[in-house]
């Protein structure tokens, strides 16, 4: 208490002109309305841009939030693609539905589930990525996997109760079957193990016009991507010596330095459709045994 009695007399002077200040400016600013409208721009000028920066702050801190939303935002728009029903013909018969739930359910052939990516190589001959989420528990080897653009990014090969490995597109051993948008010829896409995010797409006869930046697809011959899913688009083309083929170079739609998130693509005739190949198999197999 001494010492703020010591402060006060020791800059009393300084004190008093800094309350008489305040004190003129109140009544200048209170009774002249030109300095009340000055003052109040002035006020409003620098709350602003006061709210502007915390504004700023306060939204970097909620980017992880953001995201997460925006994930599954998207995670709900992919399970509402029309490629995703195979819905029947209706159009001689009017059906009117009274039943208070998604009637398209029984109709549906594929949804489309979230996860973090946690786990990303791109530099070695067979590169994994790692999947982590809730959902993974749902996840099946042989899964298809896409990013946040709808692009393509590997298949599933390995799931625990938390994680789910993936056999990235950047992989020796990874054979996607990818279609010319534009033509509509098939062949298989692979990568040589040298650059990432440029693919090779093989099987294409030269017969074919292949240009650069032609969009590459998956072709939907499989049970593991439905057709239309982007791959890239072609980069450079060039002729096989040996062969009446062409070989393509591909870049990538999916950029394999920046994966955050991805939807793991779960197929509902997969398993029945493998099930009834699996028992064609064994039974060409018994009677080539009887033979």
């Amino acid at each position: 208490m001494r010492n703020i009695f010591l402060f006060i007399r020791r800059y009393f002077n300084f004190l008093l002109f800094l309350l008489l200040q305040v004190v003129s400016i109140y009544f200048i600013v209170h009774y002249s309305k030109y300095h009340q409208a000055m003052f109040g721009n002035s006020a409003n000028k620098i709350t602003g841009r006061v709210n502007n920066e915390y504004n700023k702050v306060e939204y970097y801190f909620r980017l992880k939030r953001t995201n997460d939303s925006l994930v599954k935002a998207n995670e709900n728009l992919y399970n509402k693609l029309r490629m995703d029903f195979d819905v029947p013909d209706t159009v001689s018969k009017t059906v009117i539905d009274t039943i208070r739930i998604d009637s398209l359910l029984q109709y549906r052939n594929y949804i489309y589930l979230n996860s973090k990516v946690v786990s990303n190589s791109i530099t070695s001959q067979n590169n994994f990525i790692v999947l982590y989420g809730p959902n993974v528990r749902k996840f099946k080897p042989q899964m298809g996997v896409i990013d946040v653009n709808n692009s393509l990014m590997g298949t599933i090969m390995e799931v625990n109760d938390d994680y789910a490995v993936v056999m990235s597109m950047l992989h020796k051993d990874s054979r996607i079957d990818g279609k010319i948008l534009k033509t509509g010829e098939t062949g298989t896409v692979t990568w040589d193990g040298k650059t990432p995010n440029l693919l090779t797409l093989s099987g294409i006869p030269k017969s074919v016009k292949v240009a650069k930046g032609d969009t590459i697809i998956t072709s939907g011959s499989s049970t593991v991507f439905p057709r239309g899913i982007m791959i890239g688009r072609v980069e450079a083309v060039y002729s096989e010596k040996s062969t009446s083929n062409y070989s393509i170079s591909v870049r990538s739609a999916t950029d394999f330095y920046n994966l955050q998130y991805a939807y793991t693509i779960i197929n509902f005739q997969q398993e029945p459709v493998e099930k009834i190949l699996e028992k064609v198999k064994k039974q060409q197999e018994e009677g080539n045994i009887k033979k």
